[in-house]
């Protein structure tokens, strides 16, 4: 000693216990020295308790870990046994019986608890350290309780990367665990697994910091949390664990209404429930590599370049157009047009002295009936006279001449044919349209904003407080990005936006060379096919762009609270679409965009008053299924009559009106309906429509806002069939481009709904439901099912917005009062 060497740790270790047994086991509750192992059995009261003493030695670098088993066989609250375990940094504390709360203050009593003692620090020592634990057992009870000890060194303690590890926990017994990030691994992948559904389980990832919260009460406390059944997945990354190791702590729930299970029912007075044997789970947990960053940059890239090609394939098909219009246009003036679609041919031409500010191709009477005359062009202003002033925008749309041209009676003819309701003046009906386009960026603006500001405050909160539950992701591919939890799933909506760009431009061509005709006074632009107005088109473009931008803020945070962020603009989507049908062949009676975006209102209005009350109020079910029903024969009306049915003082007149129509020429004489075809089809759209409001009586879907959508593509599907047959029928036909996009469209939409109906995740179920349908990558080792349907439903609705912009190509050599209108 007096050259200053330290003692052996051996014969300190030795001394200590010497020490310990030397102090006897006195009433006192002097140590008794405990060795690891061994079951130690023994009663306590008010007047004696015991105190174990346990020595062990630690290696350097070694990180040794003690669980404690005790055992009583008293269920008496009152005078529980108390467990005190006395660490060289902390104290553990808990007593027998362990009492659990549930709901409605239900108490669940556990007589044999387990607890993992925190570990202690390696030290960088050359040489073992000695360590010491001290357990103390009291009891406040007036008489002998007895209990058992057992203290034990887990040998398993650590987790190996890629290698799956087995055990069982219960509520009383909560296991966890340490894992030490390898050298070159950055993020992993904590996957558990177990054959059982029940009892409902907790996996947390915390901090290693002592005390280890691993209890019902106080898992939640620290660290990243999530409930299980049978599956769990938590993505960790080391930038968020200074000390490069975390704990991974796996709790029992005494209930299971948490996930998914029955919630039990209330019940009075002080009703306790032992369980211990029903509620332990076998679990198994394998801790993998996450995808390096390398993995990031190419599904970026691939993401993009996959997008980008379409603007390649879109600059081809145009050039092509530019070199076959150049070719045409070496060909005497009068057979063929700048501004169409690419596919003119020659026809007689009518007049090239047509106005810009005339009826826009307008056809007086006589032409309805086979005559080439066209109506004098005396009734529009002068050419050059374009104005912005909104009173002769609201003035200017009825005026026509009241005599020869009574729109009353043109659009009530039997036959009608496009020159009947393309009369009025283009400039008034083009400035109609556009509002359509300046309505849907600012409704975007105000509309987006707020969602933004709510899943940034989501993302937050899941952040902060690491509660996995609040938030539906696909958590075996969720890969987080900065603040970003799954940032894969927002990347795949770039096509969405990228797409809706390109068809913007695509639009904006057509636009241009369309102006230029107008120009030149080209009889073929200003007489024949379908008149262009592009408003709505544009707003279809920018309805694409904020579905994608929607899209990607619902899967910052995907649940069923914002899940209508996903589909407002879906529902924008389906029902501009079938307003460009309709206005294809009826662009004078077409719904304004004042009246189009307030009924969109209502509709989205609905959807969240589903979203509230649609879950389990009847009331609910029955209003709304009475105002789809009413919605449709409203609408039915209108479309049968071409918007010429009058409401009068009272608008139950228009549901009067129709009652009227079907006894009449159903029931009473059974005559054949003056507009047949439009009759077939308001028929097969109202049995579509109330069919859904009969299943949505019946089911009542929990996901409503699915519920509406499917109303709105279920009829946006029928009229767009109807609109073929109906082309074919009259012996038009459809060009390669525009039959591409059909084809191309139908093959992309087939693909994306099987992916869109591979279930990955499900906010109607609780979170621990939902996460046994959570699957792998399938895509780059980065995008899920859910990822690859955002890339094809974008290709999708892009080739469908194509199949609505090319349809009519062909009619651009066709007379409009030689084009029937349906």
């Amino acid at each position: 000693m007096a050259s200053g060497g330290a003692p052996a740790p051996g014969a300190l270790l030795c001394a200590l216990l010497w020490a310990v047994a030397a102090a006897g086991d006195g009433p006192g509750g002097s140590p008794l020295p405990g060795a690891f192992g061994r079951v130690y059995q023994g009663t306590v009261n008010i007047n004696a308790e015991r105190v174990y003493a346990f020595a062990y030695s630690s290696e350097p670098g070694q990180v040794d870990a003690v669980r404690v088993y005790v055992n009583s066989s008293s269920e008496n609250l009152q005078y529980p046994v108390l467990f005190v375990v006395r660490q060289q940094k902390g104290v553990l504390s808990w007593q027998v019986p362990l009492i659990f709360r549930g709901l409605y203050q239900r108490t669940y009593n556990y007589q044999e608890v387990s607890r993992t003692l925190c570990p202690s620090e390696p030290t960088p020592e050359t040489g073992p350290s000695d360590q010491i634990i001290f357990v103390d057992v009291a009891s406040m009870a007036p008489f002998n309780i007895a209990y058992e000890l057992l203290v034990t060194r887990l040998e398993n303690f650590q987790l190996e990367t890629n290698k799956a590890f087995n055990f069982t926990a219960s509520p009383s017994q909560p296991q966890y665990f340490l894992y030490k990030f390898p050298q070159d691994v950055d993020s992993v992948i904590i996957k558990v697994v177990s054959d059982a559904v029940y009892p409902c389980s907790v996996v947390s990832v915390q901090d290693i910091v002592c005390p280890v919260y691993d209890l019902d009460h106080n898992v939640e406390f620290n660290g990243v949390y999530q409930s299980m059944t049978k599956q769990a997945a938590i993505t960790v990354q080391r930038k968020d664990f200074p000390g490069e190791q975390f704990f991974v702590v796996f709790v029992i729930k005494p209930e299971d209404y948490a996930c998914g299970g029955s919630v039990p029912s209330s019940i009075h007075g002080n009703v306790n429930r032992t369980w211990n044997l029903q509620r332990t789970k076998n679990l198994q947990v394998t801790i993998v590599p996450s995808i390096k960053k390398s993995v990031y940059v190419q599904a970026m890239f691939f993401s993009f370049l996959s997008f980008l090609s379409f603007y390649l394939g879109s600059v081809v098909v145009a050039f092509v157009h530019y070199i076959s219009t150049d070719v045409k246009l070496t060909v005497p003036f009068g057979s063929v047009s700048i501004a169409g679609s690419g596919i003119m041919a020659s026809s007689h031409p009518i007049t090239a002295s047509t106005p810009e500010g005339s009826s826009y191709g307008a056809i007086d009477e006589s032409s309805s009936s086979g005559g080439h005359q066209l109506s004098s062009p005396e009734r529009g202003p002068p050419a050059g006279s374009d104005t912005d002033s909104s009173v002769e925008e609201e003035s200017d749309f009825d005026t026509m001449p009241e005599i020869e041209s009574d729109k009353n009676v043109i659009r009530t003819k039997v036959f009608l044919y496009l020159s009947d309701l393309s009369r009025k003046d283009r400039r008034i009906v083009s400035k109609k349209y556009k509002i359509y386009f300046w309505n849907i960026i600012t409704i975007a603006v105000f509309y987006a904003l707020p969602v933004i500001q709510l899943v940034i405050t989501y993302q937050t909160v899941v952040n902060v407080t690491g509660n996995q539950d609040i938030c539906y992701y696909n958590f075996l591919c969720a890969h987080p990005l900065g603040v970003l939890s799954a940032f894969n799933n927002i990347l795949s909506n770039v096509g969405h936006m990228l797409l809706g760009f390109l068809f913007l431009l695509i639009v904006l061509r057509r636009d241009i060379l369309h102006r230029r005709a107008m120009e030149i006074k080209d009889v073929y632009t200003l007489d024949y096919g379908i008149p262009k107005h592009f408003g709505l088109f544009y707003a279809m473009g920018i309805a694409l762009m904020m579905e994608g931008v929607l899209s990607a803020c619902y899967h910052v945070c995907p649940n069923y609270s914002n899940f209508q962020f996903d589909t407002s603009f879906m529902y924008m989507i389906a029902g501009l679409c079938m307003l460009k049908l309709y206005q294809t062949r009826h662009p004078d009676i077409n719904a304004s965009a004042y009246s189009a975006y307030a009924s969109f209102a209502v509709v989205i209005c609905l959807a969240v008053l589903g979203v509230v009350f649609g879950k389990n109020d009847m009331w609910f079910w029955v209003i709304f299924s009475m105002i789809h029903v009413l919605a449709s024969l409203a609408l039915s009306t209108q479309i049968y009559y071409m918007g010429r049915f009058k409401i009068g003082k009272c608008y139950l007149g228009i549901f009067r009106r129709a009652a009227m129509v079907l006894y009449t020429d159903c029931i009473q004489q059974c005559s054949r309906p003056m507009y047949m075809d439009r009759m077939v089809l308001l028929i097969v759209g109202n049995l579509v429509n109330w069919s859904f409001a009969i299943f949505g009586l019946l089911y009542r879907p929990r996901d409503f806002a699915s519920y509406i959508l499917g109303i709105f593509i279920c009829n946006l599907l029928l009229y767009l069939a109807f609109y073929i047959i109906m082309k074919l029928r009259s012996s038009e036909k459809l060009l390669p481009i525009p039959m591409f996009c059909i084809v191309a469209t139908a093959v992309v939409w087939a693909a994306a709904l099987y992916f869109f109906f591979q279930n990955l995740s499900s906010w109607e179920e609780t979170p621990a439901e939902s996460r046994e349908k959570n699957r792998p990558c399938i895509l780059l080792g980065f995008f899920d099912d859910h990822d690859v349907w955002h890339f094809l439903s974008a290709a999708a609705l892009f080739f469908s917005f194509l199949v609505l912009l090319t349809l009519d190509d062909d009619l651009d050599v066709v007379r409009r009062d030689k084009i029937p209108v349906f």
